[in-house]
């Protein structure tokens, strides 16, 4: 606010509204593990609203999207790396003795609280089909 800057402070105003709107919805107050969740479920909708507003050649529009973004990743936790995220994905499959494709639901539920809020889970969950039919 004293910055003045009103564009990351809309930002972040979006960003508390909708942890505010969940917490009175469900009548509980979120923990930094649903924090998180908030947060990814916000960069989605960006990037789904980026890749539409491209699509009908809105440039002004993607910009503002592609700030808000851009601020958002400020309050996630450091992102993994490629190695980190194959490292976490192979322990996973040998502790859940993961063998074929039919069993990567059960190592994507064994995996999400490991990477949540760290890792995209498309990615992740490509990267298991990957392993998993190899």
């Amino acid at each position: 606010m004293r910055a003045k800057d009103s564009a990351q402070l809309a930002a972040i105003r979006l960003l508390l509204a909708a942890i505010k709107q969940r917490e009175v919805d469900e009548r509980i107050e979120l923990d930094d593990t649903q924090i998180v969740e908030a947060i990814e479920k916000m960069l989605k909708q960006r990037r789904d609203s980026i890749s539409q507003y491209e699509a009908a050649n809105r440039q002004d529009l993607v910009d503002v999207e592609k700030f808000e973004v851009g601020v958002l990743q400020t309050y996630l936790p450091q992102a993994l790396t490629e190695d980190e995220v194959n490292a976490v994905l192979e322990k996973v499959v040998v502790e859940t003795g993961a063998v074929g494709i039919k069993d990567m639901s059960k190592v994507m539920a064994a995996i999400k609280p490991l990477v949540v809020g760290r890792a995209d889970m498309g990615k992740i969950s490509g990267l298991i089909k990957a392993r998993l039919s190899a």
